[in-house]
């Protein structure tokens, strides 16, 4: 037996009790899971049960949600069969109990052990996935970051457009990707600036755009967030309204949503 493992009844580990109900949720039954804690009788180990399902409720959790009440059907020497109570238990029930269990019993520090161990590769593995997701976002942000067209922003909030390559084309069933006419930055935001006929402002394709650009921005601020970077806006802006008068702060408190 190692670290890694619960004791095992007969050649039965404890992922191999487990079972699975007719919604395809997993469950261990109560009385296959008694003896691999070390109980020899069922009202002992329903002790420990009882005072899971305390803890469960003390929690916050629902205990009918992982310790349902169900009859197991055990066969008698004379060939006929009697229903035993038993529970079928989540993995959760199944950890409570352990925490909840004799602590003079091997079987009970063995299984306590057990679910730390897995408890901690649990938090790893979701922390290797969140590492990957912010890798992956860092990567496309890295990526679309050099896409875009530069600019930069005079003390009074003024655009000066950068340089511009053409946009891609779009199709409004289809997931849209362009580059905006401007890019500009000011001490606390960066703004991603699309001026537009007035016209042209309802056309589907603009609203595509407009739509993928709010999104792209959203993903380009949280990961900003990650390091104490700005956040990202998008603004649509009547071509009408540009004027050399018209500071980026004005634009965007009337057109940045």
């Amino acid at each position: 037996m190692t670290n890694k493992q619960l004791p095992a009844i007969g050649s039965m580990t404890f992922e191999e009790l487990k079972q699975a109900n007719e919604h395809g949720a997993e469950y261990w039954s109560a009385r296959d899971l008694q003896p691999m804690l070390g109980y020899s009788q069922w009202r002992r180990f329903e002790d420990a049960v009882k005072r899971a399902m305390t803890s469960c409720e003390t929690s916050g959790n629902n205990p009918a949600h992982h310790f349902a009440g169900a009859g197991k059907m055990v066969e008698l020497g004379s060939g006929s069969q009697r229903q035993l109570e038993d529970y079928q238990l989540s993995r959760f029930a199944c950890y409570l109990i352990a925490q909840n269990g004799d602590p003079r019993k091997p079987e009970i520090a063995q299984a306590q052990k057990y679910f730390a161990i897995q408890a901690r590769r649990q938090e790893l593995s979701d922390q290797a996935t969140a590492d990957m997701e912010r890798l992956e976002l860092r990567k496309q942000t890295s990526e679309e970051f050099k896409a875009l067209s530069g600019a930069r922003t005079d003390s009074t909030g003024r655009a000066h457009q950068g340089s511009r390559k053409a946009a891609e084309k779009h199709h409004t069933k289809a997931r849209v990707g362009y580059q905006p006419d401007f890019v500009a930055e000011t001490t606390d935001t960066i703004y991603m600036l699309e001026p537009k006929k007035r016209t042209e402002l309802e056309d589907p394709v603009v609203i595509a755009k407009k739509e993928a650009a709010a999104k792209w921005c959203a993903n380009a601020s949280n990961h900003a967030a990650s390091y104490g970077g700005k956040p990202w806006r998008y603004i649509l802006i009547p071509h009408d309204e540009i004027a050399d008068n018209i500071t980026l702060a004005g634009l965007a408190a009337r057109f940045g949503g």
